[in-house]
């Protein structure tokens, strides 16, 4: 037994064409389905500590000066996807808000492994952050945003940040977030076995490349085993209850307010995974969209 999906998206969903299970053998005929259509804007380049660049692609809603950032970190698996992905959610703000949006091209897996997707997301944040003056953002409103593996991947990244203390993080928006390697939820047993846009199966081959051999597993890159989440800025967090992250999502949030912090949780009833991502005009994901709009308006007016 698992939720059904909300009617509207079942129609978009039955009219998708089907695509291969996700695996090694089919990862590389899957891939140029997740990149994203190029949007202009300037793209810099941010040399990791290892020394490899990682592009950085900067969205501007024109001139500004200690304007709101955000910076965006694209979902895919953490086995596809690019800076593209997924970059019509941000720029929304960037319209709304006169926020300068920032998206992050980290190496993907299984390529590379281990903390190293994080690792990159983290220094071009840190990049971000120590030019935030000549690129015209208020260094106190820079908000980490991320759908899928890109939410898993915000969620590390604001975890490094509050135990590095640097940058300051004004909030995380955990969108449909891939947060917990061990991929044993109720939510993720019930959405196994069948062709969807995010199985259980495609879930554990994301994480057995990002993870390979690893014995020990870091929380930054798999944020539910972080042994504490006190101290974190504000976090809204949202899922469909017909998806794979639902519960974890959840469960992510509770350990929030138990720490005492101040999280907001939206659970649409009958989202698939990333459905306002692939049909952003569906109903429901207009209200989901609309409700992320309104809380970072509320955060941002609270941060000034």
């Amino acid at each position: 037994m698992r939720p059904a999906y909300d009617p509207d998206l079942a129609g978009l969903l039955a009219g998708m064409p089907p695509m291969p299970q996700l695996n090694t053998e089919t990862l590389d005929q899957i891939r140029p389905y997740a990149v994203g259509a190029p949007h202009e804007g300037e793209t810099v380049t941010v040399a990791t500590p290892d020394g490899t660049p990682i592009p950085l692609t900067i969205f501007r809603p024109g001139d500004t000066t200690a304007a709101p950032c955000v910076y965006w970190i694209h979902g895919g698996g953490m086995v596809m996807g690019d800076r593209y992905s997924q970059i019509d959610i941000p720029l929304e703000w960037r319209d709304r808000f006169g926020a300068v949006v920032i998206s992050v091209d980290y190496r993907l897996a299984p390529e590379a492994q281990g903390t190293t997707l994080v690792d990159d997301c983290y220094h071009g944040l840190l990049w971000v952050a120590e030019h935030a003056a000549e690129l015209g953002i208020d260094p106190n409103r820079i908000v980490v945003a991320g759908a899928s593996a890109g939410g898993g991947l915000a969620a590390g990244v604001t975890l490094m940040a509050r135990d590095r203390a640097v940058p300051a993080i004004a909030g995380q928006v955990l969108i449909g977030p891939m947060l917990d390697h061990r991929n044993d939820s109720t939510s993720s047993r019930q959405f196994s076995g069948e062709p969807g846009v995010w199985t259980r199966e495609a879930n554990a081959f994301g994480w057995r490349s990002v993870l390979g051999d690893s014995g020990a597993v870091s929380p930054y890159i798999s944020p539910a085993l972080a042994d504490d989440v006190g101290g974190l800025p504000a976090s809204y967090l949202d899922a469909g209850s017909a998806e794979v992250f639902r519960d974890e999502t959840v469960a992510y949030a509770g350990r929030i307010w138990a720490a005492g912090g101040q999280a907001e949780l939206h659970v649409w009833a009958g989202g698939c995974h990333g459905f306002d991502a692939l049909f952003p005009t569906a109903p429901i994901s207009a209200s989901a969209r609309q409700a992320r709009t309104d809380w970072l308006a509320r955060l941002l007016r609270e941060v000034r």
